[in-house]
């Protein structure tokens, strides 16, 4: 993972893939924590973490509107609603290792 060593990390994604929503409320595995990120750019708009004001101004300074992560959440809701939470059983089938191989996250078999 780059993005915590990185000067500036930037995810680049459409703000819904087919019916489902990119930026939601709890994501089903963390593979990057939110912290490392600095910017999203979406089709709808652009995200910058609050902890990166320096950013915020400078995109503003050149014209470019910067939205809130939850606005940009809600944008998606409002184009294809609240997407049904994931159910998972208690089986472990993968894990997610960090950088300095921690565990960042377990991956749960889906409950069909």
């Amino acid at each position: 993972d780059t993005a915590e060593s990185a000067s500036l990390a930037v995810i680049v994604a459409p703000l819904v893939r087919g019916r489902i929503p990119t930026v939601v409320e709890h994501v089903g595995t963390v593979v990057t924590p939110g912290s490392v990120i600095d910017v999203l750019v979406t089709d709808r708009g652009i995200a910058v973490n609050p902890n990166r004001p320096d950013l915020k101004e400078k995109l503003e300074k050149f014209g470019l509107h910067v939205f809130d992560i939850h606005a940009l959440q809600k944008k998606a809701e409002e184009l294809v609603g609240v997407p049904e939470p994931i159910r998972y059983k208690e089986r472990i089938v993968g894990v997610a290792m960090y950088r300095d191989n921690t565990v960042i996250d377990v991956i749960r078999q889906i409950d069909e």
